[in-house]
């Protein structure tokens, strides 16, 4: 065979390394951005709602903008907003569509304030605590109730997590198989050398020395094919995000930007570690094994 096309048939398999490689880092990629695009999403969600904190009647202005002041230095507190009895009762009027305070002859509803809670504190572990700090903040005598939706809370935390727990055993699956099928590629690639590989060992070259260029070969390739796998998922994600504009505010840049570097220190890890573990097999199978 010429020198040529040994060199042409190298080339080609280095490229079927890297293609497979980034199509098997493009898939773990996008397995990864979907765990953190639904965690951010449960977030989201978990701080849209909050505690209705409904207020005594005869607690003066003064002590509720300080009260309001509290919550809003509280750490568990996202955002604490002051409903009046008057903002109150012209809403639920537009909820309702009439006037249901001239129907009863006054305004049943109570001063209140509304809060959201920052994603972390929003699970059923923490509503307790938060329900007595809340009302010690208004020392006993300004809170006369609070309201939240207990269920859910409850729907969110067992939610989440059986869908989180999916995914992770899914993810797993796919770097199992994935492993496998990248290990198998690149032992493929270095079997046309196996005899040089045993010649090396036979004339004193060290397991070390013979690995050594094998696996620098497949950082190479592991940092191409993850280079390559960020570009793919770079535009499938700027195109999935064109037709769902709704998932743009759940982006993290900085996220985005750790699961990129993480998918090509995988593509290193993944490529040396089958380069060194493929070397290493086949400089351990006796000389009539070789042939087969």
């Amino acid at each position: 065979m010429s020198e040529s096309s040994v060199r042409i048939k190298l080339q080609t398999s280095s490229v079927t390394v890297v293609v497979s490689l980034s199509l098997v880092l493009l898939m773990l990629g996008l397995a990864g951005w979907t765990m953190l695009n639904f965690k951010n999403l449960t977030n989201t969600i978990k701080e849209e709602f909050g505690f209705q904190i409904l207020l005594h009647e005869n607690v003066s202005q003064a002590n509720i903008d300080q009260f309001r002041k509290k919550l809003d230095a509280a750490v568990f507190v996202k955002e604490a907003n002051y409903v009046s009895k008057d903002v109150a009762a012209d809403e639920m009027k537009k909820e309702l569509g009439e006037n249901f305070v001239e129907f009863l002859g006054e305004n049943p509803l109570p001063p209140a304030i509304n809060i959201k809670l920052n994603s972390q504190y929003a699970n059923n572990d923490s509503l307790d605590g938060i329900k007595k700090e809340i009302r010690s903040m208004g020392e006993g005598r300004m809170v006369k109730d609070i309201a939240y939706q207990e269920a859910f809370f409850d729907e969110i935390d067992t939610n989440s997590k059986d869908v989180g727990l999916v995914l992770l055993i899914l993810s797993l699956l796919l770097v199992i198989v994935a492993v496998g099928l990248i290990n198998n590629t690149i032992r493929l690639s270095i079997y046309s050398k196996r005899f040089l590989l045993r010649t090396m060992f036979l004339v004193g070259a060290t397991s070390a020395f013979i690995r050594k260029p094998f696996i620098l070969r497949g950082i190479k390739q592991g940092v191409v094919a993850g280079i390559f796998a960020c570009v793919l998922m770079g535009g499938f994600i700027f195109i999935l995000l064109k037709f769902f504009p709704i998932l743009i505010e759940n982006q993290e840049p900085n996220q985005l930007v750790f699961l990129m570097v993480g998918v090509i220190l995988l593509g290193v890890l993944i490529s040396s570690v089958s380069s060194a573990l493929a070397v290493r097999r086949y400089l351990r199978l006796k000389q009539e094994d070789l042939y087969f």
